[in-house]
């Protein structure tokens, strides 16, 4: 009885279908800048490698001054979709930073973190 219950439980989680994200890259590297440049954007491409929908429920920056813009329509399976983060350091102290991006999705991975760095210059 406990075989027979086991197998079909393996068989229902065989048979969902589920979103599953693959991104191109989870960091980027602003390099260094000028504080008179003090915003910087970049691109976070995504790819559905699941057989499901996926739905990118919220993405949150680690702190204010990051912004976020994303994909907001489901992306179907083989389909592509983006992140774009602005890091404005405007007003804030030159030198190296890192911030992290959380990404939480309804796919078999639920959250992801993507994370930017740099070094901003003081104005000459």
């Amino acid at each position: 009885m406990m075989t027979l219950l086991l197998l079909c439980s393996f068989g229902y989680v065989a048979a969902q279908k589920q979103a599953e994200i693959k991104f191109d890259k989870k960091s980027h590297n602003f390099g260094t800048f000028s504080e008179s440049n003090a915003v910087q954007m970049c691109t976070f491409e995504f790819t559905n490698v699941g057989d499901a929908p996926l739905v990118i429920n919220r993405v949150e920056a680690s702190c204010g001054c990051t912004a976020t813009q994303y994909t907001k329509t489901p992306v179907g399976p083989g389909e592509k979709g983006k992140i774009e983060v602005c890091y404005n350091g405007a007003n804030k102290i030159p030198g190296h930073f890192k911030k992290s991006i959380t990404v939480r999705t309804n796919g078999a991975t639920e959250t992801t973190r993507l994370y930017i760095e740099g070094d901003m210059t003081e104005l000459e």
